[in-house]
């Protein structure tokens, strides 16, 4: 399962930062420490909706003037991208008309992006029903890792952003061993410790155990873990019964988490509208940033591995 992945993908060669003006700060900088880590390209990237009509309270641009109003949104990222060259890194500001998502996901089909970087709206009763509208379509449709920093991120200036805790959340079907494999890739390119957590819902008790224990499951979780990278990196499984999001969100914060990694296939558009979903509710709440692999992903390289259809493997982790 490991080898389907791409190296790449553990170490980005380029990274795509999908801004809004003004931008996430709190985002930018995680890109940017990204980029700086890996010797990374960066890419800013601004999709604007030319359904929206508005003008410019500086020049009176109006927003259907395709030209004009490209040249504006760029105007606004270039301190930005000053800030990146500052920094020692090469960047690129990438400006286009269309919805956000599409053009996110149409830009990373056309060029080698490695990685999408992207945050989403403030928290708060509006924020809450809006984040992810972007990012969720973004995570849910994309061929990369999406890296998604949440409102309630705390910053990781004040260690340089490292990552020392990777948490997983894994179950025991065919996508999370690619899940797994993925958190294992990325735990021993940072040297970092690695947390596999399975939550069981109380009502499927019965039926995952089957008969054995709490840590007998535990063990099982090792397996998800690549042989040739098990004696290379350190790794805790913890199995438990109880609500997923509420669960991961503990551990989160429990065991010092600096990433969470996770299989997105509960970020559905019914999810993100509805505020339910084990993906949607992480990334409005988590204080550590969020890798997601999409269905798309998940289903591609599982069937390659398997030889079989996508389709199989569309009922998810959660």
């Amino acid at each position: 399962m490991a080898a389907l992945l791409h190296h790449n993908w553990i170490k980005p060669s380029t990274i795509l930062f999908a801004s809004e003006v003004p931008a996430n700060e709190k985002a930018f900088e995680f890109a940017l420490a990204q980029a700086r880590e890996f010797q990374a390209d960066l890419i800013l990237f601004h999709a604007y909706d030319t359904l929206v009509v508005a003008a410019s309270e500086s020049s009176g641009i109006r927003y259907y003037d395709y030209a004009a109003a490209a040249r504006a949104e760029k105007h606004h990222l270039e301190p930005l991208a000053e800030r990146v060259r500052e920094a020692g890194v090469r960047c690129e500001v990438v400006v286009r008309p269309g919805l956000p998502a599409d053009q996110i996901l149409s830009f990373a089909h056309e060029r080698q992006i490695d990685r999408i970087v992207m945050g989403t709206h403030s928290p708060g009763p509006i924020g809450k029903l809006l984040v992810g509208s972007v990012a969720e379509a973004v995570l849910r449709s994309a061929t990369v890792p999406v890296f998604i920093i949440g409102p309630e991120v705390v910053s990781g200036a004040y260690r340089n952003f490292a990552t020392q805790t990777i948490l997983c959340a894994v179950s025991l079907n065919e996508t999370s061993a690619l899940v797994s494999a993925f958190a294992a890739e990325l735990a021993e390119q940072h040297n970092a410790r690695l947390v596999l957590q399975h939550v069981i819902k109380p009502q499927e008790r019965a039926e995952i155990l089957a008969g054995r224990s709490l840590d007998e499951v535990e063990t099982d979780l090792l397996g998800l873990i690549p042989a040739e990278l098990q004696a290379k990196i350190e790794v805790q499984t913890i199995v438990v019964p109880g609500d997923p999001t509420e669960e991961l969100l503990y551990q989160s914060r429990a065991q010092q988490a600096d990433l969470i990694v996770l299989g997105a296939q509960g970020a559905s558009a019914f999810a993100a509208a509805t505020r339910h979903g084990v993906v949607y509710k992480t990334l409005a709440h988590a204080q550590c940033p969020v890798i997601t692999l999409s269905p798309v992903v998940l289903a591609e390289c599982v069937a390659k591995d398997k030889g079989r259809s996508p389709e199989a493997y569309m009922a998810g982790v959660f």
